[in-house]
């Protein structure tokens, strides 16, 4: 582990004790376990989703999909019209979707919010390419994202072994008593937007990670800085869970009860595929109040995003040319394509 990078500590100790595990996670931000889940089940789903994966064209043909071993050729990421092609057929998965659901992480995130919970509708898996670090999750906290309550806790869970150099994820103890949403600035990677955490003098900048093993689970709330570390292996795939969970009766943006965006699937699309049916549309019977998403942050970065590419900022124009070229809603794509024509950059 670099020299810049801090153990997390875990947590197993505090298992048994619900105020325990409240008291380190206001004291700390978040709670780290060992193995919280069968390795066992993890790699069965790692099984089911890289078999997916593989069939999609992501992996080394002829390889074992167990490996993860990437055709650095098929490189994508989030906002790309062929990521969504293939993460399509992996968010199909109801084992995938049902992992949100397991026992564990039900009992521990009730524990460590003393409340009755619901995992939010909107599951996420991340799959991360080798060699394309620049398109490394930045530095964020997850509300300007996932909004509705401060009070929602991501549970983020790598899917087989996830060592430092494969690009687990990384916090800064502490950083969720700041009680505020920071000013988050334009940038590359998934969500778009990045915080800079040196910037705030309540914040002691100090990164926490892990070498992950498969049952490893890292819980924290949505004010906590995070970033995924690089990829920096040269060919292996890195797969991980990345799921909400919020207390029952709070807010949920309304968003949040879709399929995640990039699958750019409707529940309509996904639910034939499935054999059970108790978790299709659970959360109409739960108590829960739903919000408006505030757009005001992603239209922020946007906005930056635009006036860096008439400077001549290289990642603003990527951004803005892969914007226009897969035909994003949500964002204001004639402005793009008026800035591109101006600067006779196509699309």
């Amino acid at each position: 582990m670099s020299s810049e990078l801090k153990e997390l500590r875990a947590s197993n100790d505090a298992l048994p004790d619900a105020a325990e595990l409240q008291r380190r996670l206001a004291a700390e931000g978040y709670l780290f376990f060992k193995r919280l889940v069968a390795p066992e089940k993890l790699w069965r789903l790692r099984q089911e989703m890289m078999s997916v994966i593989q069939d999609v064209g992501w992996l080394i043909a002829g390889s074992d999909p167990m490996q993860g071993i990437a055709d650095i050729n098929m490189r994508y990421t989030e906002g790309d019209n062929e990521y969504s092609a293939g993460y399509a057929e992996v968010y199909k998965i109801e084992n995938f979707h049902r992992s949100a659901h397991w026992r564990e992480y039900l009992e521990v995130v009730e524990k460590m919010t003393g409340s009755a919970i619901m995992p939010h509708p909107q599951k996420v898996a991340r799959i991360w390419f080798p060699k394309y670090t620049e398109h490394t999750t930045p530095t964020h906290q997850d509300f300007v994202h996932f909004q509705g309550s401060f009070d929602n806790i991501t549970c983020w869970a790598p899917i087989g072994d996830c060592p430092v150099a494969l690009g687990g994820l990384a916090v800064i103890p502490g950083s969720h008593k700041v009680q505020r949403v920071l000013d988050h600035h334009f940038s590359l990677g998934a969500g778009g937007l990045i915080v800079d955490e040196t910037a705030h003098e309540d914040i002691d900048p100090v990164w926490h990670t892990a070498d992950y093993e498969a049952g490893d689970a890292l819980f924290f709330p949505a004010l906590t800085i995070h970033r995924a570390l690089p990829n920096y292996t040269d060919d292996r795939l890195r797969l991980s869970l990345d799921n909400r969970y919020m207390l029952e009766g709070d807010r949920i943006a309304k968003h949040m009860l879709q399929p995640h965006g990039p699958s750019q699937l409707t529940w309509e699309e996904i639910y034939p595929h499935w054999q059970r049916e108790e978790l299709k549309y659970y959360w109409r019977e739960r108590d829960i109040t739903v919000v408006e998403r505030d757009m005001s942050f992603s239209e922020k970065g946007f906005a930056e995003a635009l006036a860096l590419a008439r400077g001549g900022d290289e990642d603003a124009l990527y951004m803005l040319k892969r914007a226009v070229k897969n035909g994003k809603d949500g964002l204001n794509l004639a402005a793009a394509v008026t800035l591109l024509n101006e600067l006779g950059v196509e699309a």
